[in-house]
């Protein structure tokens, strides 16, 4: 939104920028939005805070004049510690979003929420209670029963007084006496049953020292700081909607100089793991991970150091939205906001995991022959390469050879060809064993005539393999990082078990396999740290920045290439799955030739895919060799004849709409079917919703047309689910319609680099992650229809220029 425009309500927006909008507009708040992200620095983030964090800090960024605060409700003595508050900082920068100046802590607070306690007292709306927590706790009563009143309750203004000062002077013990509200102890919330306000603890606060030994419990504290920072939106998950009754009782009672609003959204659930920092730590101390940043952690430390990129965990946020029902998010999602992010900047490198050495019959001694080997493949706008060596003694993967192919394997076999990766065709003459019939080495012919090109004589060649030079290739360990949990809702699992403390009985006995003997070429010596890299058929990959920047890298892999995981859910295979050959389980530990890798004791095994049925086989092979889908996405198809069919009748309006390529249609409409549509269906039908396959296709179309953004794209459909109506005219209504022109989104992005000197110096001095705050401001002065590929060349182009002040 620009700085001068007047926000419009609109119906594609979610719930949330729909009251903004409408707050806006009524003049509320006097035009203000200031939102607040504001964590307990009692342990290390995780990805369902990232998407408050997104959440908060990028409505700053689209509204003119907003901003967002990182607070830290420090309100708790025993559990705090400053480590926390650096590591949040910490997760938030490298996220991308910057606090300025409005940097807060509740502990800032604690006078004045004294004196708002006084207040309250002196009101007859607050009372010291002497009963131990456990008679407080008999006394509240149950969902179907009144609680009873304290015997206290009805304690002159004076003596409560008198009383909560001697607590804050330490005249008490611990436990001794509490404050609480006087509110309704037959209140159908039960959190209005005369909630506690103060406790005494006798303990040290990590930023305030022994001055207090009375805290605030979060109740209390978190609206008046809302209310003391001029929060105007304060944007909370849906566990606390029952808490927001006692949110406006506090502010509406007291003598705050601002009245805040709470408002609540579904946190984010993701399967294949847990969300809880009480379970994370039992993992951490138990020896389940290596740490709180263990790659197979969901907390953000543990996904920066796995090695996803912020930009990915963003788009991810986005792309699972904002709404007001808890629902589950399947994992896969994430997998695919990761997967779309490195491709688009992964280097392409081979890398050979389990190697098998290869010798050329009849290279000559010593030749050394080099090709120049492009880093991206053509359909990403990325330019770049690198000289590849090959000599007469390679190393390709074991699995790439077999002497007993299954059907379909287009690989190297006795006798057959193969392509080696930007290198010659060559032909497996001999294979070589050792004593115990294991294969120790091929011996290959090759064709000199195919160096980078296909036979001459018109023979097919189907299958291309990665490989090394032996004497090139680098030694390194690889570690292959899959879902911490076999089921996807652990703790649900656990539920129906008889108790959520088995959890750890459905841990993935195969979530690490350490691989020590890989080879991968020797161009990655040279590259700078954070570089991600796509392994050629193998999966994306980046140095641990722990343990492998030493002469020996060590490797993480980041994701796979596909989503190998709803294979073996499905009844497929999967390179990965928990019966891996490449691995074994020895003594409750994952080894590859005798290395321990992190995890312990087995676990229950993950359940027996269900088989599919040779009907929706059928339907799946046919979808995958017709259009060249997933064959994940075409099984999901596949199992309901509905939704293949719409399938088919939105690909065929794709074409009669104009798309000349039915295939790239195909994966577009699969994708949007499978990950945006179901929340937006609400659990009707497809013949239910209120539109049809031509409106699918416009929408698709449009997108895959560059008219749409995606994220246009998914406001639009959101529209279409509830309304129906034309893709196109939704698309105008909402003002949605994607600026590709780089000559009209020169002047706007030159605009916001000139509008933020600083920001430019310290993204020049390799503040990278500010790439995201500069295509925030370029969205916000296109009101988000600046097309982000044209945008972010333009921003890096204008950013690598010297700013024109």
């Amino acid at each position: 939104m620009g700085p001068d425009s007047t926000p419009t309500p609109t119906s594609g927006r979610d719930f949330v920028r729909q009251i903004i909008d409408r707050d806006l507009v009524a003049g509320r708040n006097a035009g203000r939005v200031i939102t607040r992200f504001p964590p307990e620095p009692n342990g290390f983030l995780h990805i369902g805070h990232a998407k408050s964090i997104v959440f908060n800090f990028g409505l700053a960024a689209e509204y003119a004049g907003a901003r967002c605060h990182l607070r830290f409700d420090d309100t708790n003595p025993t559990t705090e510690d400053v480590r926390y508050v650096h590591a949040i900082k910490e997760d938030v920068r490298w996220l991308g979003y910057d606090w300025g100046e409005h940097l807060y802590f509740a502990s800032d607070y604690f006078d004045e929420m004294y004196a708002f306690a006084e207040e309250l007292i002196r009101k007859g709306l607050a009372y010291v209670d002497s009963q131990s927590e456990e008679a407080i706790r008999e006394q509240r009563g149950t969902v179907t029963e009144s609680g009873l009143e304290s015997p206290h309750r009805q304690r002159a203004v004076e003596e409560n007084l008198r009383l909560f000062r001697e607590m804050k002077a330490r005249r008490y013990r611990d436990g001794e006496h509490v404050l609480r509200a006087k509110i309704d102890m037959a209140s159908a919330n039960m959190l209005m049953r005369d909630p506690v306000l103060y406790r005494i603890r006798h303990a040290d606060h990590y930023r305030t020292g022994g001055t207090w030994c009375i805290y605030p419990l979060y109740d209390y504290a978190h609206p008046l700081e809302d209310a003391l920072e001029g929060v105007t939106h304060s944007l909370c998950t849906l566990e606390f909607a029952n808490n927001r009754e006692l949110y406006d009782w506090v502010v509406e009672n007291v003598s705050v100089p601002h009245r805040p609003r709470q408002y609540e959204f579904a946190r984010l659930s993701l399967d294949y793991t847990v969300m809880s920092k009480r379970r994370f730590l039992r993992l951490v101390e138990e020896g389940d991970v290596a740490g709180w940043d263990d790659p197979r952690m969901p907390t953000l430390a543990g996904l920066r150091r796995r090695g996803i990129t912020p930009e990915a965990i963003r788009e991810f946020c986005e792309m699972v939205g904002v709404a007001r029902a808890d629902s589950r998010v399947d994992l896969a999602k994430l997998e695919y906001a990761i997967r779309d992010n490195l491709n688009r900047q992964a280097l392409r490198v081979l890398a050979v995991l389990r190697p098998l050495k290869v010798t050329l019959i009849g290279w000559p001694t010593g030749r050394v022959e080099t090709s120049e080997a492009p880093y991206f493949p053509r359909d990403v706008p990325q330019e770049g390469s690198r000289p590849l060596a090959c000599t007469g003694a390679l190393y390709i993967d074991r699995d790439d050879f077999s002497e007993s192919p299954p059907p379909g394997f287009r690989r190297l076999v006795p006798g057959g060809e193969v392509r080696l990766r930007y290198a010659h065709v060559i032909r497996c003459e001999e294979v070589l064993k050792d004593a115990s019939g294991s294969v120790t080495e091929l011996r290959c012919s090759y064709d000199p005539a195919t160096w980078g090109q296909d036979p001459v004589d018109g023979r097919s060649v189907k299958g291309t393999i990665q490989w090394v030079s032996a004497a090139h290739a680098v030694p390194c360990a690889v570690r292959l990082y899959d879902r911490l949990f076999t089921v996807s809702d652990p703790e649900a699992a656990a539920a129906s078990r008889g108790g959520d403390s088995i959890f750890k009985d459905f841990l993935n006995p195969a979530s690490l396999e350490i691989i020590e003997d890989a080879l991968v070429e020797p161009s990655v010596l040279n590259d700078p740290g954070d570089t991600r890299y796509q392994f050629e058929r193998v999966g994306y990959f980046w140095r641990d920045p722990v343990d492998g920047r030493g002469d020996r890298p060590v490797f993480n892999r980041i994701v796979t290439l596909r989503d190998t995981w709803a294979k073996v859910k499905g009844g497929g295979t999967r390179k990965d799955a928990l019966s891996s050959p490449r691995g074994r389980t020895v003594g409750g530990k994952r080894t590859v030739k005798g290395v321990e890798a992190v995890t312990r004791r087995p676990r229950a095994p993950a359940a027996t895919p269900p088989r599919l049925e040779p009907e929706v086989r059928e339907r799946s092979e046919e979808l995958r060799s017709r259009w060249g889908l997933d064959p994940a996405d075409a099984e999901i198809l596949a199992r309901d004849p509905s939704l293949s069919g719409f399938f088919l009748a939105t690909v065929s309006e794709c074409m009669r709409q104009g798309a000349s390529d039915e295939r790239r249609s195909a994966a577009a409409v699969a994708n949007w079917m499978i990950n945006a549509l179901p929340p937006l269906a609400g659990g009707r039908e497809l013949a239910q919703l209120p539109f049809g396959a031509p409106e699918f296709a416009a929408l698709v179309s449009l997108v895959e047309g560059g008219v749409l953004s995606g994220r246009g794209g998914a406001a639009v459909l959101e529209v279409l689910a509830r309304e129906g109506g034309s893709p196109s005219e939704i698309m105008e209504r909402l003002g949605l319609r994607q600026v590709s022109d780089a000559d009209a989104l020169s002047p706007i992005v030159k605009d916001v680099v000139r509008a933020h000197p600083a920001k430019v110096e310290e993204y020049r001095a390799g503040k990278e992650g500010l790439m995201g705050f500069f295509m925030g401001q370029v969205m916000q002065r296109t009101e988000g229809r600046a097309d982000p590929k044209v945008a972010r060349e333009l921003l890096e182009q204008a950013l690598a220029e010297p700013v024109q002040r």
